[in-house]
C-alpha cells in the first residue's frame, strides 16, 4: 500500500489534490481513498489531506502517521510544521519550490535515497496555464513521475472529468509540465 500525506494551506486545493490523486489511481484499476484533516478551516491555515493506493481493498481509515510519500504544496510549511514526520526511509518528498531540494531540506536529502526528494515549481506552472496559484495538478503529476505508481494521463483525466472544459484542460497542461520536469530531473537534468 502506498500512503501519501499532502500538506498545504487553505485555498490551495489540497483536499481536491488528494481526491484527484485517488481518482487517478482508481482510473488505473487500483483501490484508492482520500480524506482531509481540518484544523481551523480558513484561507491560509495549514491543511492536511491523506490518500492511500493499493491493489486490494483498503480497510483502514485513520490519518497517515508513517507516509511513503509527502507532498508539500506550500514551502512556507517547512519551517512552520514537521511535515516530514514519520516519512519512511525509502519515502518520497515532493516540494513546491523552484529551488533545489539540497538548498531547502539538506538533512532530508541526506536521509532519503537519491532522487526521492524533489522540488517542482508547481505554482509557477499553475500561474502559466491556469492563471491562479493552484498547485494541485502539477504536484500530483510530479508524484506520479517520481513514484511510477500511476500515469500522467490518469492525472490529466481525473482533473478533466472533475472540471470539464478550459479549467480541466489547463490543469492537464500544468500536470504535463510538472511530469516532464520531474522526468527530466530523474534522467539527469537539473532540479531547479
Amino acid at each position: 500500500m502506498l500512503q501519501i500525506r499532502l500538506h498545504g494551506r487553505g485555498g490551495q486545493g489540497v483536499v481536491t489534490a488528494a481526491e484527484m490523486l485517488s481518482l487517478s489511481a482508481f482510473l488505473e484499476g487500483h483501490f484508492a481513498q482520500a480524506f482531509p484533516s481540518f484544523g481551523s478551516e480558513r484561507t491560509g491555515a495549514p491543511v492536511v489531506a491523506y490518500a492511500r493506493i493499493d491493489n486490494k481493498e483498503i480497510r483502514t481509515h485513520e490519518p497517515i502517521l508513517e507516509p511513503d510519500a509527502v507532498v508539500v504544496q506550500d514551502r512556507t510549511l517547512l519551517t512552520a510544521l514537521d511535515v516530514f514526520a514519520g516519512i519512511s526511509d525509502q519515502g518520497f518528498a515532493i516540494i513546491n519550490s523552484a529551488e533545489a531540494p539540497e538548498q531547502i531540506v539538506p538533512e532530508l536529502c541526506e536521509r532519503l535515497p537519491k532522487g526521492h526528494v524533489l522540488t517542482v515549481p508547481a505554482t509557477d506552472f499553475a500561474m502559466q496555464k491556469i492563471g491562479r496559484p493552484l498547485p494541485g495538478a502539477p504536484m500530483i503529476a510530479a508524484l506520479a513521475a517520481a513514484t511510477g505508481v500511476f500515469k500522467l494521463e490518469s492525472v490529466q483525466k481525473s482533473f478533466q472529468s472533475r472540471y470539464p472544459g478550459k479549467v480541466g484542460d489547463a490543469n492537464a497542461e500544468t500536470a504535463a509540465l510538472a511530469y516532464e520536469f520531474i522526468m527530466n530531473v530523474k534522467n539527469g537534468g537539473q532540479n531547479a
